[in-house]
């Protein structure tokens, strides 16, 4: 969403009042965090890479905690016209370095514990950048996390999106049946949909794929409305997701940031699959990397994953 607000280049008072609205914390480890990077409109030095997480805090029951349910890598190009959605599986098996602010002391579990170690919050995101660091090798220029109402929110201010079922799906959450077909979803259905992996033929990876295809379908749906030129729905927006979402951009203001990314369009968008499977160890189901993992890391680190994409369709996903 920070992507739409770039059309709005005569609105500049919306832009820092949407600064002011959404939560800032320290969401990146110091080990995580690119120090290197430059990142603003009039000094840019790309690719950026921007972890994101999708968080289940409920509003209605927060007692019950957070757990990154979404885990997604972007990482945009040199030239800020295209960015790969890289999902990393929540239920990849990983080494999870020690968190000494909450006395964690590290241990090889799911990647999805990590925000749970880490103490959940802005805590959880950086054990969980820090993580990934160690995993993949790539500093972040920034993070955000938002809870499931952001999204819900989001997408009905948007006047709902147009999400594609390519596999009949019962929801375990909902109960709601979701038919093979286009259509128009509310902010509900396309979050329940989206959440989905029992059922599907290929479990959580086509969990996935419909979430990257839902942060395609935003944007399309953003920009074909006109909300970054309507200030009435920019406004609307602003107040409707600022509570739900938490960011940290690093020396770059969120102004500074949507100015930048402002060419990126839902064509521009590429669904990566992390290269992995699904494997059982002492009776605890995990995913597991596969040797290609290495290169798709090394193309991160790169700012190759274009040419890597194009050498490995297999691992391309259609959204």
């Amino acid at each position: 969403m920070l992507m739409v607000g770039g059309g709005l280049l005569a609105g500049r008072a919306l832009l820092h009042r949407y600064e002011s609205a959404v939560g800032h914390d320290v969401l990146l480890d110091e080990r995580a965090r690119d120090l290197d990077s430059s990142v603003g409109w009039r000094n840019v030095a790309g690719p950026l890479n921007y972890l994101l997480i999708g968080s289940d805090l409920r509003a209605a029951n927060p007692a019950a905690g957070q757990r990154s349910d979404t885990i997604l890598i972007v990482q945009v190009n040199s030239a800020l016209t295209q960015a790969h959605l890289i999902s990393i599986p929540r239920d990849l098996r990983v080494e999870i370095p020690a968190f000494p602010i909450t006395g964690y002391r590290g241990a090889k579990d799911k990647i999805n514990a990590a925000f749970e170690y880490g103490g959940a919050g802005s805590g959880g995101v950086q054990l969980l950048s820090a993580t990934l660091t160690d995993l993949t090798g790539i500093r972040f220029d920034g993070a955000a996390v938002i809870d499931f109402g952001g999204f819900v929110k989001v997408i009905d201010t948007l006047g709902g999106i147009n999400m594609c079922v390519d596999a009949p799906i019962t929801s375990i959450h909902t109960g709601r049946v979701f038919a093979v077909g286009c259509r128009d979803m509310t902010g509900a259905e396309a979050l329940d949909f989206s959440r989905q992996r029992y059922g599907l033929p290929n479990g959580d990876y086509d969990r996935q794929r419909h979430q990257q295809q839902l942060v395609k379908a935003v944007l399309d749906k953003a920009l074909a409305s006109g909300v970054a030129r309507n200030p009435i729905k920019l406004d609307l927006l602003i107040r409707g997701i600022g509570r739900s979402l938490t960011v940290d951009t690093g020396a770059a203001s969120i102004t500074e940031l949507v100015l930048a990314l402002r060419n990126i369009r839902p064509d521009g968008l590429v669904g990566i699959r992390v290269p992995s499977h699904i494997t059982n160890i002492d009776g605890v189901s995990y995913v597991v990397l596969d040797d290609e993992a290495g290169g798709l890391f090394q193309a991160m680190r790169d700012g190759t994953v274009t040419a890597w994409a194009r050498e490995h369709p297999h691992w391309v996903n259609s959204i």
